[in-house]
C-alpha cells in the first residue's frame, strides 16, 4: 500500500501543480483580472484583452498598447489532522510549507493592420503553478516536494465582423518543467519538461453602448512532458531513465455579460466551465522496461476521476476622472473527487475576495494594482489512504502593472 500511495502522489505532480480550479490556479492574469476576481471578459478594454477576451481588441482605439505586470502568489501552510499510511498526526496536525512565488506577465495590442482591419495580439503569463513541500509525517513519505512552472505564450488575430461584432483565435503555447523529490521505502525522483500546443476563440457582442456579452475558449493542452526519472528502493537504484507522462489541462468555456450604468459603474458577471473531467488516469512510460518488482508500484495507471466545475464571478467597476476602482467576488468548486484526494493536491471549495483600481497618469501611461485573497473550505477526505481534515488552504494575489499606450 505504501508504495502504491507514493506512485499516486508522485505521478500527480504535473496535473496536481497546474491546478486551475482545483487549486492554486492563476486565471488572474493581470492587475485589472486580479482586482476583479476574474471578472474581466465581456468589459475587458484594457492590453490584458490579449488573454482576457481578444475579441475586445477591435474595440479599442488604435494604437499600441503595452502593458508588464508582476504579481506576488503566497500560499498559507495548509494543515492537516488526521491518520495516513497508518500513522496518526499530533495533536493539532501537521503545517505544508509556506510558499511564495512572484509571477510576471506581458500584454499587447496592434492598432489595425494595413487595409484587413485585423488587429495582432500577444499574451505571456503564467496560467498555474505551485510549489508544495510537506517536511513531516505521514505527508513526507508521499509528498516530501514537488513543483511545476508553467508559462504560456497566446498570439491572436481579431477582426470585426460588424461595428458590434467581433471575433479572436489564436495560438497556446505551453512550456512547463517540473521535479518531484519523494522519501519512503521506495521512492521516484524526476525532471522533465516540455512544448505542447493549443488553441483559443472569443467572440464579442455589443448590442448597445451599455451592454457587453462576450464567449471566450481555450482548448485542452495535453502537456507531454519527457525527462529522466531514477527509481529507487531503500538507497538501492533500480532504475534510471528516460520517461514520459501525458496529462491534460483542460479546456475552459467562459459566459459573460456586463452591464454599464450612466454613473460609468458597470458591473460583470462571468460562468467558468472547466472541464476537468479529461483528467481520468495518470500512467507513466518509460524508455526501458522496469524491473518487475517496480511495475505494480509505478507503471501502473492510477485513477484521478476528475470532475467537470463550474466558477461564478462578479466584478464591479466605477470610472472616475484619472482613476478606476474595481472590486470582485468569485465562488469557485473543486473537481477533487474525495476518494482520489491526496497531499499534493488538496482541494476545497473556495469563494475569493478582490479589489484594486487604476490611475491614469496622461493619455499615454497609466498604472493598476489589484488584491485577491482565496479562502477555501475545510474538507474532511476519508478514503483507501486518509482519514482527517484538511484546513487552511488560503492563497494571496497582489498584482501591479504598468500600461503605455503609442
Amino acid at each position: 500500500m505504501k508504495t502504491q500511495l507514493l506512485k499516486v502522489t508522485t505521478l500527480s505532480l504535473i496535473a496536481s501543480s497546474v491546478l486551475y480550479a482545483g487549486g492554486y490556479d492563476i486565471p488572474e492574469a493581470s492587475s485589472n483580472s486580479v482586482a476583479l476576481a476574474g471578472a474581466n471578459i465581456a468589459h475587458a478594454k484594457d492590453a490584458d484583452v490579449a488573454f482576457d477576451n481578444p475579441a475586445n481588441m477591435m474595440f479599442m482605439d488604435n494604437r499600441n498598447h503595452l502593458e508588464a505586470n508582476l504579481m506576488y502568489v503566497g500560499t498559507s501552510a495548509t494543515n492537516f489532522e488526521g491518520t495516513a499510511q497508518g500513522i496518526t498526526t499530533p495533536s493539532g496536525g501537521i503545517d505544508a510549507e509556506e510558499q511564495t512565488a512572484i509571477v510576471p506577465s506581458l500584454f499587447y495590442v496592434s492598432p489595425k493592420i494595413g487595409e484587413s482591419g485585423i488587429k495582432v495580439g500577444f499574451a505571456m503569463f503564467v496560467p498555474g503553478g505551485l510549489t508544495r513541500e510537506w517536511r513531516e509525517q505521514p505527508a513526507q513519505s508521499t509528498a516530501e516536494k514537488f513543483s511545476l512552472a508553467v508559462i504560456e505564450m497566446n498570439p491572436t488575430l481579431a477582426y470585426s465582423i460588424t461595428d458590434k461584432v467581433a471575433i479572436a483565435g489564436g495560438v497556446r503555447m505551453l512550456y512547463s518543467s517540473g521535479e518531484v523529490v519523494s522519501s519512503s521505502t521506495a521512492s521516484r525522483d524526476m525532471e522533465g519538461n516540455s512544448v505542447d500546443f493549443g488553441y483559443n476563440l472569443a467572440l464579442s457582442y455589443k448590442p448597445t453602448d451599455s451592454i457587453d456579452l462576450a464567449l471566450t475558449y481555450r482548448s485542452n493542452v495535453d502537456l507531454t512532458t519527457e525527462g529522466n526519472a531514477k527509481l529507487y528502493i531503500g538507497d538501492a537504484k533500480a532504475y534510471d531513465g528516460g520517461a514520459s507522462l501525458t496529462v491534460p489541462i483542460p479546456a475552459a468555456l467562459n459566459l459573460a455579460m456586463a452591464y454599464t450604468f450612466p454613473t460609468k459603474t458597470t458591473v460583470e458577471f462571468v460562468y467558468e466551465r472547466t472541464f476537468w473531467s479529461a483528467y481520468e488516469s495518470i500512467d507513466f512510460n518509460y524508455v526501458s522496461p522496469i524491473p518487475n518488482v517496480l511495475v505494480a508500484s509505478f507503471d501502473d495507471p492510477i485513477a484521478r476521476d476528475w470532475v467537470d466545475t463550474s466558477a461564478f464571478r462578479l466584478g464591479l467597476t466605477q470610472e472616475l476622472d484619472t482613476y478606476t476602482l474595481m472590486a470582485g467576488f468569485v465562488i469557485d468548486e473543486t473537481p477533487t473527487p474525495e476518494a482520489t484526494l491526496g497531499f499534493e493536491s488538496p482541494g476545497n471549495d473556495s469563494i475569493a475576495f478582490s479589489f484594486g483600481g487604476r490611475y491614469t497618469m496622461n493619455d499615454s501611461m497609466d498604472i493598476g494594482l489589484g488584491v485577491l485573497y482565496t479562502m477555501k473550505e475545510d474538507r474532511i477526505v476519508k478514503n483507501d489512504s486518509i482519514d482527517g481534515e484538511f484546513s487552511n488552504s488560503n492563497a494571496l494575489l497582489i498584482s501591479a502593472g504598468l500600461g503605455y499606450k503609442f
